[in-house]
C-alpha cells in the first residue's frame, strides 16, 4: 500500500518455551493513530520490542517505510524516522530540561537546534522547568519530558508505551492533548490501558491475547467484538 510505513510479517519471539509474540501481522498508514490493547501479558511490549529493534523475531519480517529491517537494531530504524518511549520514562535526571533536550537534538542531527528545543518547551509546557534537573520533575512533566526528546527529531512513527501509566487525571488529561495535537503526518501506535485515553486518541484499535492479535478494527467494533469483551473487558 503507498501510504504504509511500518508492516509486521507472521512475526514471531520466543522466550525458551514461552511463545510471547505468535506470528502476527500488522500494519500501519502514515498519520493513524492506533491504539495497541491487551490483558497483562499479551505481548504488546514485546511487539514493541520487535518493532523498534530492541528485539530481533524468531521468524518472520519487518519492513519500515518499504526497507526490510528485520535485522536492524534501533539506531538504524530511528534514522529511518521511527521512535519509541517507555512505560519508565528515559530521562538524564542529573541535567535540566533543556540539556535533555539539547542532548537529544544533538543525538538527532537537527540543525537549528535552539529554534526547536525553544519550539518544544513552549508548545509542551516545559519552558517553566527549562533550568530545573530533570529528576526533581513531577512525574508527569518528566513523560512530557521524555515525549520532548523523542519530537526533537521529528519522528514519522512513534511507539508509545503506556505514555499515561501512573499519571493522575490532570496531568492524563495533559499528556493526551499534547499527543491529540501532534502533526497529522506522525503515525502513533499506542499501548494504553485507560480505555477512555485510548478511544480519544486512536482511530483504530489493535487487541493482542496471548501473543496473538485477535481483533483488529474501528474502537466501536472491537468493543462490540465477542471474543475482545471475553478475555479484556470481561
Amino acid at each position: 500500500m503507498a501510504d504504509e510505513v511500518l508492516r509486521a510479517e507472521r512475526v514471531t519471539k520466543r522466550f525458551g518455551g514461552f511463545v510471547a509474540v505468535d506470528g502476527v501481522d500488522i500494519e500501519l498508514r502514515k498519520g493513524e493513530r492506533v491504539g495497541l490493547i491487551g490483558p497483562n501479558g499479551a505481548g504488546k511490549t514485546t511487539l514493541l520490542n520487535l518493532l523498534s529493534g530492541y528485539y530481533r523475531p524468531d521468524s518472520g519480517r519487518i519492513f519500515l517505510k518499504g526497507i526490510d529491517v528485520t535485522g536492524h537494531p534501533p539506531h538504524k530504524r530511528f534514522r529511518l524516522g521511527l521512535c519509541r518511549t517507555f512505560q519508565i520514562p528515559s530521562v538524564f535526571k542529573s541535567l535540566t530540561v533543556r540539556q535533555n533536550l539539547e542532548v537529544a537534538a544533538q543525538r538527532s542531527g537537527v540543525r537549528d537546534r535552539t529554534g526547536r528545543i525553544e519550539s518544544l518547551l513552549g508548545r509542551l509546557g516545559l519552558d517553566r522547568y527549562a533550568n530545573e534537573r530533570a529528576g526533581n520533575l513531577p512525574y508527569g512533566a518528566m513523560k512530557v519530558l521524555e515525549l520532548a526528546m523523542v519530537l526533537t527529531s521529528e519522528p514519522s512513527v512513534l511507539l508509545l508505551d503506556e505514555p499515561t501509566a501512573g499519571l493522575n487525571v490532570s496531568e492524563k488529561k495533559r499528556l493526551t492533548e499534547i499527543l491529540e495535537s501532534l502533526p497529522e503526518d506522525i503515525t502513533l501506535l499506542i499501548i494504553e490501558h485507560d480505555m477512555d485515553v485510548v478511544f480519544n486518541l486512536a482511530s483504530r484499535v489493535i487487541v493482542m491475547n496471548r501473543g496473538q492479535v485477535i481483533a483488529d478494527g474501528k474502537p466501536s467494533e472491537v468493543v462490540e467484538n465477542k471474543l475482545v469483551r471475553e478475555v479484556y473487558f470481561g
